[in-house]
């Protein structure tokens, strides 16, 4: 790699983060733009894209969900010089039937995908599977700390996978060889029910959390009544509908291949979430 810096869009997310700090105790020039900072980034406005860009040796793309904007983005870092992509897409992305047509993900990833494999430079694709940090940090804490998981997840199970496994195989593509041409499926080491998982922040928090499972229009109901869209309350119960149907329950080897080590498992991941207070109301 060259002494250039690497841009990390999405860097205040919860894989973005996590590659910034990885390539900081690395020692490694780090580029964190947003809508307000230096540098400006914004998906919307392109003529915030260039200056972004410039003078950058590789690029983490986290894309802006339901919209086609990862094509132009790539094409313009090749343009600009550019020689490395890690783009973050997601699990399911060529498989039939796992996503509804009409979400606002799946086009996103599928067109960012084939739009990094035409690259000239340098690329690789992520395809992580649930993160377990939904429970700490995204979409499942409120209701983990609420003491009830409502979900139309059935009883299938997903292998949840950690954000900082998700992270150090980003950066180890980022600045390391041997990763050019690779597309890694990310996943924990098993699979757990939702009520499996419930029952192991139970146990690590000493708070008792149960799973009630919802059909998918109960779950839509109640979240419109909780002020969503209907829009994107769908979404969201097109989004586990995967869980239920037995699609997310089995185990990749990306974090292997990409490592050399097995992924960290739900409980460590438990574990050290609860001693850092992520589930303190």
């Amino acid at each position: 790699m060259t002494d250039d810096s690497i841009l990390v869009l999405g860097g205040t997310g919860t894989t973005g983060s996590r590659v910034v700090s990885r390539l900081k105790a690395l020692g490694a020039a780090v580029r964190v733009p947003s809508r307000s900072g230096e540098p400006r980034f914004d998906w919307t406005d392109r003529t915030t894209w260039r200056p972004a860009l410039d003078g950058v040796a590789a690029v983490y793309v986290v894309p802006f969900d339901g919209q086609r904007l990862t094509r132009p983005l790539v094409a313009l870092a090749t343009e600009v010089g550019v020689e490395r992509v890690v783009l973050l897409s997601g699990r399911g992305v060529d498989v039939p039937g796992y996503a509804n047509e009409n979400s606002g993900a799946g086009p996103t990833h599928i067109d960012g995908e084939h739009a990094v494999r035409e690259l000239a430079t340098d690329w690789t694709i992520l395809r992580p599977s649930w993160f377990a940090q939904n429970f700490s940090e995204g979409v499942f804490r409120d209701a983990v700390l609420a003491g009830e998981l409502r979900l139309p997840a059935g009883d299938g199970a997903a292998s949840f996978v950690d954000a900082e496994d998700i992270a150090a195989v980003a950066v180890a593509a980022l600045t390391e060889p041997g990763h050019a041409g690779q597309t890694y499926e990310l996943s924990g080491p098993r699979a757990l029910t939702i009520a499996e998982a419930a029952a192991e922040i139970s146990r690590a928090t000493g708070h008792g959390i149960r799973y009630v499972p919802l059909v998918p229009e109960e779950f839509t109901a109640e979240l419109v009544a909780d002020g969503w869209s209907t829009t994107d309350a769908e979404d969201f119960a097109d989004a586990v509908a995967p869980i239920r149907r037995g699609m997310d329950s089995h185990i990749s080897d990306g974090v292997r291949r990409s490592l050399g080590r097995e992924p960290r498992d739900f409980t460590e991941f438990v574990d050290s979430a609860a001693a850092a207070g992520a589930w303190r109301g």
